[in-house]
């Protein structure tokens, strides 16, 4: 059998399975769409195939595969097997639209949408992506289960990528995808992404704890299954039917331990963790007191996140406790619909099986915490909200009351002034002290899970202090103390902003002088989104930008500036030089190819292609073996090198510019820069600008993202060249622009 039939063969297995798991869980799901979007995704990827050698379409498959293990809807199961149709072939989301209806168009758009961003620098990158993510969500939940799950595959088969892919995929993956899922409450995913990117962040440290459980294997097996045994016993004993499961922590999360509390492996002691699924909330109850009764329990280790979810839903009781052998281990004790939730999230809470129906209250309340990150996104400087985001995201939470009983969730670490901004953005603006259990606090005052905290406000109060921002843990009250400096205090914001920039610039060793002109300032101005100085002291005044960003972005034109004039000060100093040397009135006239050679008259002539001298250059001719004299640049480094071997002083001679004509001669450049899209053909827009003609253009990518581009071309004189070279210089992202032979 052909082998491209034995492929397509396996291909068709692959999808027949995924259909198989999608009737188990949706008995009336229309059978003939779903393979009709297989065979439209199938034809439209035609041949294309992954690094792996695997025909592309394998790809949307495993990724619909994810999301019916969550047990997802037909349209959504659809879309993964076309979320990549839009991006990667002619089809259009109109087409979607036509053959499978609006609503899987808009579920593959929206994906789609997720990947076409390009930006100048990693921080805007990151926030424009975020914030794409959390309008997907915010307008349909299903865009980002499938986003995440198409991450996830590709996870799984990062091995064939290059090195330098790896490492960059996986740091998003850890920064961006596992709180994203972290916070949807798809914890098995979570789990997943955090292990497959720390094989690639730190390798040997992976390896290192594989190897060590591996090792320990069968000790912790036997520990599991008799404790296991224990426990199912004892609950049969008092009437309580259940299901026990065991498992190993997963491996970043005993790494996350072992580095953060600077832990040997041997030292992590709790390697275990058992989990009890109960039929309803009060056997949750009932089997905790059973597990407290046959092990001790370790003081301040339990958590009660049945009668306080965490905001990403998930509910379970949690108690570590300390097992016959001396080893603590951790219970988690839920009910099966709590354990659904657990594992797959907000994907379980999602009515898509019925249809799309409408959202209730509930689910407003649910996803409250996106429109809020979206209005903290709209008044944060990019490194801010990004490191923000993390922060929510991935803290651990503590839960405190209001004077009426109402739980508030906060990140670890909050203070007074997070649970008033909290509440409303008045009562945070208007504060003037708290009380916690009754008693005043100060507004550093770190909560505890289980206080209970008072704001007093006043409606004479001057405002949030510029200290709060240092104080507050969460992004949200950040955001909002930020906006109220932005509106209210103008004209401090200035000052403030001012001094700040100042600082930082004479820190740095620059100054606005060395820029060309008002122009240069007010480009620089505008590339930070500003249209005058008062606008951008005013934000970097109330926090919206930092003076380190912005004083960055000054530097780099800085920077620019002082090399072009740099560049013109040479140039105008060689022309100097070259009008300077001595005039050899007969000889000069007799000039071959523009170069008199001492005395000579019509010896031949050829330019040296180790630093391709133009006029304009101090030159030097150098007499070779029967091909005449060739010409190089006196800072030339085979004249400079040329004292190391024997005899060739003597045959450098004495050359210099004569009538050069309307001739034009060869030269190369070598410019080095940031690798980036359209580096090349701004290369070529840039000469083609200045009416040089380009006769050869070449670039290749190098280590640590960068670029180096080849340019060959013919020039009249030095001054053209100098000319060139600025012009190159200033393209964005250049860092060198350099001639060969020194």
């Amino acid at each position: 059998m052909d082998n491209s039939n034995i492929i397509r063969d396996e291909v068709l297995e692959q999808y027949l399975a995924l259909e198989e798991k999608i009737k188990k869980y949706n008995p009336s799901v229309n059978v003939e769409r779903l393979r009709y979007a297989y065979e439209f995704a199938r034809e439209s990827h035609g041949d294309q195939k992954r690094k792996d050698g695997s025909l592309f379409v394998t790809h949307p498959i495993a990724t619909a595969d994810i999301v019916a293990d969550m047990e997802l809807d037909e349209d959504s199961v659809i879309a993964c097997l076309l979320h990549d149709v839009v991006e990667d072939t002619p089809v259009t989301a109109e087409e979607i639209a036509k053959r499978f209806g609006k609503d899987v168009a808009l579920l593959v758009e929206g994906v789609t949408k997720l990947t076409r961003v390009v930006y100048t620098s990693k921080e805007e990158e990151q926030v424009e992506n975020l914030r794409k993510m959390l309008m997907a969500m915010a307008k349909d939940i299903r865009v980002i289960i499938i986003k995440v799950s198409d991450r996830l595959h590709n996870m799984r088969t990062m091995n064939y990528q290059s090195a330098e892919k790896q490492r960059k995929k996986a740091l998003e993956t850890m920064e961006i995808y596992a709180p994203i899922a972290h916070r949807l409450g798809m914890q098995r995913v979570k789990w997943e992404l955090e292990d497959l990117s720390l094989i690639y962040l730190d390798p040997i440290g992976y390896q290192e704890i594989t190897c060590q459980l591996d090792n320990r294997r069968k000790t912790l097996e036997t520990f599991m299954n008799d404790i296991s045994n224990t426990i199912t016993e004892r609950m049969s004993s008092v009437g309580v039917e259940c299901k026990v499961f065991s498992r190993l922590k997963h491996i970043y999360s005993i790494y996350r331990k072992m580095y953060s509390q600077n832990k040997e492996f041997n030292e992590v002691l709790d390697l275990c963790a058992f989990r009890i699924i109960v039929g309803n909330v009060s056997d949750c109850y009932n089997a905790l007191g059973q597990i407290h009764d046959l092990y001790n329990p370790m003081p301040g280790r339990f958590k009660d996140y049945i009668s306080t979810p965490k905001p990403n839903m998930y509910q379970s009781l949690h108690t570590t406790v300390i097992g016959d052998e001396g080893m603590p281990f951790e219970v988690q004790i839920r009910t099966w619909e709590m354990h659904r939730t657990a594992e797959y999230g907000v994907a379980a809470h999602w009515k898509y099986k019925q249809g799309i129906g409408s959202k209730t209250g509930n689910d407003e309340e649910k996803f409250a915490w996106i429109r809020s990150l979206l209005e903290t996104q709209q008044a944060s400087d990019a490194a801010d909200f990004v490191h923000g985001l993390k922060t929510d995201m991935f803290a651990d939470e503590v839960f405190v009351f209001t004077p009426q009983g109402e739980v508030i969730n906060l990140p670890a670490g909050a203070t007074p002034i997070d649970f008033a901004y909290s509440i409303h953005t008045a009562v945070g603006n208007l504060m003037t002290g708290a009380r916690v259990n009754g008693r005043i606090a100060t507004f550093d005052h770190i909560l505890e899970n289980g206080d209970i905290v008072e704001i007093m406000t006043s409606p004479s109060a001057n405002g949030p202090s510029r200290d709060w921002m240092q104080i507050a843990k969460s992004s949200q009250a950040k955001g909002k103390i930020k906006q109220w400096f932005k509106k209210e205090k103008r004209e401090e914001n200035i000052v403030h902003g001012k001094a700040a920039f100042e600082a930082e610039m004479k820190r740095n060793n620059l100054s606005l002088n060395d820029l060309s002109g008002p122009d240069a300032i007010l480009a620089c101005l505008k590339k930070l989104s500003f249209s005058n100085f008062d606008d951008m002291y005013a934000a970097i005044g109330y926090g919206g930008l930092t003076s380190v960003r912005a004083v960055n972005r000054f530097r780099e034109d800085i920077v620019v500036a002082k090399r072009q004039k740099r560049l013109e000060e040479k140039a105008a100093e060689a022309t100097k030089e070259s009008q300077q040397q001595p005039v050899r009135a007969e000889k000069r006239q007799h000039s071959v190819r523009g170069v008199v050679v001492g005395d000579l008259d019509n010896c031949l002539i050829k330019f040296a292609r180790c630093c391709t001298p133009v006029p304009g250059d101090k030159i030097v001719g150098f007499i070779t073996k029967g091909y005449g004299v060739s010409v190089h640049r006196a800072e030339c480094q085979n004249r400079l090198n040329s004292g190391s071997r024997d005899n060739e002083d003597e045959r450098w001679i004495d050359v210099s510019w004569g009538d050069i004509g309307s001739e034009t001669y060869n030269t190369a450049l070598t410019i080095s820069a940031r690798d980036r899209r359209n580096f090349v053909l701004d290369i070529a827009t840039v000469l083609a600008t200045a009416k040089v003609k380009i006769t050869s253009l070449s670039a290749r990518e190098v280590e640590g993202g960068q670029a180096v581009a080849f340019v060959s071309m013919d020039v009249h004189t030095r001054a053209e060249l100098q000319a060139a070279i600025h012009r190159l210089s200033v393209i964005k992202g250049v860092t060198e622009v350099k001639r060969p032979g020194v």
